[in-house]
This record gives C-alpha cells, structure tokens and sequence, in this order.
C-alpha cells in the first residue's frame, strides 16, 4: 500500500485526548500525518515523522477531520424558493411545506433525483463534508420511498428510512392507515435499503404513541432508531429516543430539564440543527445548557430544500458559536466527532491511528477560523479514504 505524509501542519485537530495538548480536541501543533491506503498510519510532530512515498506540504495550515454530517435530506426534487421568500416576509414555517416537495419528488425520475443527490454531495464535499447520512421522506409511497433509499445507498452507507415524515396527503383523513402503513407494507419495502429508521415527532406530523409505534418496528426489522424531536415545540420526542436508545435526537430545540437530564445521561446524541433556525427565524437551541449538563452534542446540516438549504458545516459551525453559546472548539467536535457519534462510528470524525484517512486542510491556521471568518471558503484540500477528493 502507498503511503501519503501530510505535514507542516501549524495546528492539527485529531479529537483523540492522549494525544497532542491532552484536551479533547487533541490538538498538536507542528504535525504531520500518515495516511497508508485507507487509514490513518501515524500522527504527531512533524519533525518525527516517518518516510512515505510522497509528502504534502500544508505550508502552516490547519488540519481538521473531514466533516460527519449526520442529518440531511437529499433525495428530492423541485424548488421552495417562493416559501422561503415569503417566511422571511413574515409567515412562520410548520411541517405542512414538506408537501410541496413530496409532489416535485414523486413526479421526477430516478436519473433526476440521483443526480441531485450526487450535485449536493460534490457541493458538500468541496466544504470538508467526508461523511454524511441521508434520508428519505419526500416520497411518501411505499414506492416512492424504496426508491429514494435504492438511490440515498448508491452514494452513502448512512441511509436512513423516513416513511414518518409527515402523514401522506394520501392519508390525510387516516392517520392511523398511514402508520400502518409505515409499519407494515412500505418498512418490509424500505428495511432493506436502509440503516436507521426515523421518524417527526412533533405537532402536525406524528405524535408520541404513533412515533413509539414506528420506531419500535423499525428495529424489529433490524433498522436503528434516530428521532426528529422537540424541533418545532415541547414534545414526547427526546424522552421517546432516549427509551428507544435512539442514536441520536435531533432539533433539541424546546427541552424541559427533564430532557436535558434524559440526554445527559443516555448515549442518545442531541443533533442541533442552526441551518434550520438560521433559514426559519425560529428560536435557537441552547448548546450551553446541553453542554453543561453532560449531554453530546453533534452539529450537522438539515441540509434540505425547505427548512434548511445548506450544506455548509463550516457555517453551521459559525452559527453554533456566534448564537448558540458553544466554543469554536466545541463547535469544531460537533461537527466531526459528535457526529461520529450520532452515527454510532468510530473510524471517522478524529484523525487517530486506524480511523479511516478523511481530513480537511483549512486556508488559516487554526480550526478558530472556522467562526472567526464565517462565510469565507477555508477549505483548501479536502482527502477521503486516502484520497485527495478536492
């Protein structure tokens, strides 16, 4: 196997504690690191360094592990560019606009919808993204959901089954036939194709006893649960995931202490979401409080065509400092190993020996200005698997 040594690293970000400045970030400066085939061979000070096949000079750049995205939906079609417009004219967002790109997905084909998968998952790698899961939820037919997951699987392993969106305009005077539905006919269709199971918990989508139903199911046929929870208003979802060991709540957004006690004392991952508040004008979740009571915490994108069209996770990075009370270094392991950790991986979101070879070279010389210049692109180079992708 070749071996690739990146070095002159000013700051490397390697989210293993025993190694560099003994934080969590595990910051070492001066570096360099080993990449053999796929993985991770070696890391520390440059000037220790072992021979390689070729050397990559970073010329004092930063170094950060490649992004974990671990909420997003990307299987879709059409445009909600008129919403958008007229929520910032002054009208709220509910889950009811789902259904206007329910209609654009169901009409286009699978060579449109793959190749709008593939657009956003280039355009999010060309900002750091190396790993990121997707869903489904805009297709709302047992049809149309398996093959939003036949496709999400042609570009991901983390593929997650979202029947439970919103009740299907199909469905609207049956409910109750739509979680059957859900849980019967479109999982059988839809387990094979996916990972995770998840489903909106929440006012005007599925209520507690209807999202413990779905859920359930779900893991009978093999599928990990995750919920979208507490987004919108106070709700059954976090306490719902942390019963179910769901992998991660996501949104987080109206937490009772009671909630924030849940999460702080389960593995479930609290996912918050700041492109979804950014693109909603709705109230920001409170990372400090999470943050302080014991709970992990991830950042991930939401990156979908209605709420939240970005898959930008430098700026939800920037976001997360500026108005949700974290740290840039906080923000920066949310956004790499707290999403790891929403994904139940440990070969991924840390620069560690044996992880899989995905990191970022930043134009700066810390992982800091990820917050300090939001907006500007500091991605430089960007290596996944081994490989430089950008």
């Amino acid at each position: 196997m070749s071996t690739t040594l990146i070095t002159n690293i000013a700051s490397l970000v390697t989210n293993d504690p025993s190694l560099g400045d003994a934080t969590p970030l595990g910051l070492v400066h001066d570096a360099a690191v080993l990449l053999e085939g796929e993985r991770v061979a070696w890391v520390g000070a440059a000037d220790r360094a072992p021979g390689a096949d070729r050397v990559v000079d970073v010329d004092g750049r930063a170094v950060v592990p490649g992004f974990v995205d671990s909420h997003s939906h990307l299987v879709f079609a059409g445009d909600r560019t008129a919403e958008f417009n007229a929520r910032m004219s002054g009208r709220a967002y509910s889950a009811g606009g789902i259904r206007t790109t329910v209609a654009a997905t169901r009409a286009a084909s699978d060579e449109e919808l793959g190749a709008n998968v593939a657009k956003y998952i280039a355009e999010a790698m060309r900002q750091g993204t190396t790993t990121f899961e997707t869903k489904s939820g805009y297709g709302l037919t047992t049809h149309d959901e398996a093959r939003a997951l036949r496709i999400a699987a042609q570009h991901t392993d983390e593929v997650t089954y979202l029947g439970a969106h919103i009740v299907s305009p199909d469905y609207a005077d049956d409910p109750a036939g739509y979680v059957a539905l859900v849980t019967g006919e479109m999982l059988d269709a839809c387990a094979p194709h996916a990972r995770w199971v998840d489903v909106f918990c929440e006012k005007g989508a599925f209520d507690g006893d209807q999202a413990r139903a779905i859920l359930t199911a779900g893991k009978a046929k093999g599928l990990h649960p995750r919920v979208h929870a507490n987004q919108l208003s106070y709700g059954p979802g976090v306490q719902l995931a942390v019963e179910l060991d769901a992998a991660s709540a996501d949104h987080c957004t109206h937490l009772t202490d009671a909630d924030v006690d849940a999460l702080a004392n389960s593995e479930t991952v609290a996912t918050l979401l700041p492109g979804a508040e950014f693109s909603t004008r709705a109230e920001w979740p409170d990372a400090r409080r999470l943050l302080d009571a014991g709970a992990t915490v991830a950042l991930s994108t939401d990156c979908n065509p209605g709420s939240s069209f970005t898959s930008s996770m430098s700026f939800c990075i920037a976001l997360a400092v500026r108005d949700m009370k974290m740290t840039p270094d906080e923000a920066i392991w949310s956004a790499t190993a707290g999403g790891a950790r929403a994904l139940r991986r440990e070969d991924v979101g840390r620069i560690t020996v044996g992880a899989r070879a995905d990191l970022a070279v930043l134009e700066a010389p810390s992982h800091v200005h990820l917050a300090y210049r939001p907006g500007v692109p500091l991605i430089s180079q960007v290596w996944r698997k081994g490989e430089r992708q950008v």
